[in-house]
């Protein structure tokens, strides 16, 4: 797929999600004002929206048989909702979020925790409610979204990766953990979108595994970005990992070798899709437009 062709693309599902995020999320005017304000504060700070897009490019990779719009609105509510938890004081401490100052700086710290219960809660909400009408459908897309985000993939991972801070750990440890708390949503989204798209079991396990696959390359490339980017590039808040001492694989191994990881795994990812009986030239071009990604 040409580049101009994938940013159409890209932006036009972004633009759908964005559409549907105001139609399924509370008003920030609708009491109580100041928990929906914290909530659209994050929701609505921008970002590349690369999980919702998942959500729906994958479903129409396998001929949508239901809207992908709700499930993927789901997925950005809760991917949020560790954002506003993983910039608090008691995590990353960050100041900074996508351009604009993080949750907690902006409203304060209990409205930003309540805030992230409440986009995390909603999620399951919106699923529960927009695929009633295919109940096989629905219980399959809270399930998969539940095991993603909770103590065995997502929240284990942050747990794992705040256990370890300050300690010298291994490649492997520090896969687990990545693959814990990035690869597992990022996975996941995939899958909602292959179930959505009526895919075959066998595709949906294909599907699972080239998000797996590109999550870990996304987060080797956010730590290369964190390690050498600047906050007006990044949008976020720079050097953090360095300063909360924790390992990375620039750290572990250097900067080129990370750089190396993120290659490899991006080919792997593509070589997983040529099992898949979809139509996934946009999602080829998706994993490698993220490999190489300054933002």
């Amino acid at each position: 797929m040409g580049t101009e062709n994938f940013k159409e693309q890209f932006d036009y599902w972004r633009k759908a999600v964005e559409e549907e995020m105001q139609r399924l999320v509370p008003s920030a005017l609708e009491a109580p004002v100041s928990l929906h304000a914290a909530m659209r504060h994050s929701l609505e700070a921008g970002g590349k929206r690369l999980r919702p897009v998942l959500v729906c490019s994958v479903a129409e990779t396998f001929s949508e048989h239901s809207s992908p719009l709700p499930a993927a609105v789901a997925v950005e509510c809760l991917h949020t909702y560790t954002l506003i938890h993983d910039d608090l004081p008691a995590m990353d401490n960050s100041d900074l979020r996508r351009g604009q100052p993080t949750c907690h700086k902006a409203f304060g710290e209990a409205a930003a925790i309540l805030a992230g219960d409440a986009l995390l809660t909603l999620a399951f909400e919106i699923l529960a409610t927009s695929y009633a009408d295919k109940p096989d459908l629905c219980v399959s897309l809270i399930s998969e979204l539940a095991k993603a985000s909770g103590s065995l993939k997502l929240v284990g991972g942050q747990m794992d990766d705040i256990e370890n801070e300050n300690k010298l750990i291994d490649a492997a440890t520090l896969r687990s953990i990545n693959q814990k708390k990035t690869g597992a949503l990022i996975s996941a989204s995939c899958v909602l979108g292959a179930l959505i798209g009526g895919a075959s079991k066998a595709d949906v396990e294909i599907i699972r595994d080239f998000g797996g696959y590109m999550g870990e390359a996304f987060q080797l490339v956010d730590d290369i970005l964190d390690h050498s980017g600047s906050e007006e590039e990044t949008g976020k808040s720079a050097g953090l990992d360095e300063a909360n001492n924790k390992a990375t694989l620039v750290s572990l191994e250097g900067l080129e070798q990370a750089k190396s990881k993120v290659i490899q795994l991006t080919n792997t990812a593509k070589g997983v899709l040529q099992d898949s009986k979809g139509d996934t030239v946009f999602l080829e071009s998706l994993v490698d437009w993220l490999a190489n990604r300054t933002t």
